[in-house]
């Protein structure tokens, strides 16, 4: 197999690019759902939109709001614990900086996947309607599930399948001065699947169809395993 010096990638292998990117916006459908029931369901904040709930926790703060606050600090925390639990996770394994896609993302994945079994577990159990402190475990569940899935991407480069707002001011700036920015159908990919993904998880966290939701939640990140481990072998045999 011969190798292009420029990038260091084998040029047989060009198809990874691809295969990369269709995987990261197949996990933004999840992003997209989870972010729609925590804030619908689990007290009006986002499970991977964290800077958003900083500011809500700021408003909560001037406002006197401390049903906010709490919410809004769990969901800080379960993110915090997701992103230093998956991490470590998500950097193991020899593949090297230029590997598409590391075995370590894959294992980091598998984890998440745990956790938002758990949060599955415990949405059918409440119904659907999580009250009390059953909503503070489920948001803790949610945001830390995310936290993993943010770490995870993260290791394959400067791409997001959890907070967009990076990726829709390069779609828009690469409008506004005609030059297509790297990744445009990845970017514009993920921002169709994270609006998909919301309406999804709101519909299901709003009607009798509840007992749905772990479908849209489970079923992207569990393609995504089940492929990379798939090509993992195939490449190894």
């Amino acid at each position: 197999m011969t190798t292009d010096r420029r990038t260091r990638h084998p040029v047989g292998d060009r198809w990874h690019g691809p295969m990369r990117d269709s995987r990261v916006v197949l996990l933004t459908i999840t992003a997209g759902a989870v972010n729609a029931v925590s804030f619908i369901a689990l007290g009006r904040v986002f499970s991977s939109v964290i800077t958003g709930n900083m500011v809500l926790l700021g408003v909560a703060a001037t406002t006197g709001n401390s049903g906010a606050a709490i919410h809004g600090g769990v969901a800080l925390a379960g993110f915090a614990t997701g992103v230093l639990a998956g991490a470590p996770i998500a950097a193991r394994g020899g593949d090297g900086p230029e590997a598409s896609w590391p075995g370590g993302v894959t294992a980091a994945l598998a984890a998440e996947v745990i956790v938002l079994a758990a949060f599955c577990a415990g949405w059918e159990a409440a119904q659907g309607r999580p009250r009390g402190g059953a909503q503070i475990i489920l948001l803790i569940l949610l945001t830390a599930a995310m936290g993993m899935q943010s770490s995870a991407v993260r290791r394959l480069g400067q791409m997001s399948s959890t907070y967009l707002t990076s990726t829709l001011t390069g779609v828009l700036a690469g409008l506004a001065t005609r030059k297509a920015p790297e990744g445009l159908l990845r970017s514009v990919g993920a921002l169709v699947a994270l609006v998909a993904g919301a309406v999804a998880g709101g519909f299901l966290a709003t009607t009798s169809a509840y007992p749905w939701l772990p479908v849209v939640i489970l079923l992207p990140p569990c393609l995504v395993i089940a492929t990379a481990v798939g090509a993992a072998r195939s490449a190894a045999s």
